[in-house]
């Protein structure tokens, strides 16, 4: 079981920029996948961004791709989401997940198959 706590949300202006960590406690394996999805009240949890723990290959969402960067650090467990060029459609809670074993995009991107999450950190961005 790995236990996963996010910080570094807060409130930035459009075209502003935020880095997410997410510390993850307990081992994570080279077989692992570690994502950010977010969320805005009434929707279901969208897919960001994810990366292959072993590989470090990531996948992103169309909506985020070439503004938002996801990395790893495999000495400290902890995934980093860098959010450049913010935008107000950005706006939400944003949480950090681990899945054992996924490998395909297919699998990355449903929230379904994500059995480990972090408590959330709210980004706001006002236009």
């Amino acid at each position: 079981q790995v236990s996963l706590v996010e910080s570094g949300g807060g409130l930035v202006q459009a075209g502003g920029s935020l880095r997410l960590s997410c510390a993850a406690s307990g081992r994570v394996f080279s077989n692992d996948a570690m994502a950010w999805f977010r969320q805005v009240p009434g929707k279901d949890r969208a897919f960001v961004a994810a990366i292959r723990w072993g590989v470090g290959s990531t996948e992103y969402s169309d909506s985020v791709k070439g503004r938002f960067t996801i990395s790893r650090d495999n000495a400290k467990n902890t995934v980093y989401l860098q959010m450049n060029s913010l935008e107000p459609e950005d706006t939400a809670v944003y949480y950090c997940a681990a899945n054992r074993g996924a490998v395909h995009r297919v699998t990355l991107v449903n929230w379904k198959t994500y059995i480990n999450w972090g408590q959330g950190t709210q980004v706001t961005v006002s236009s």
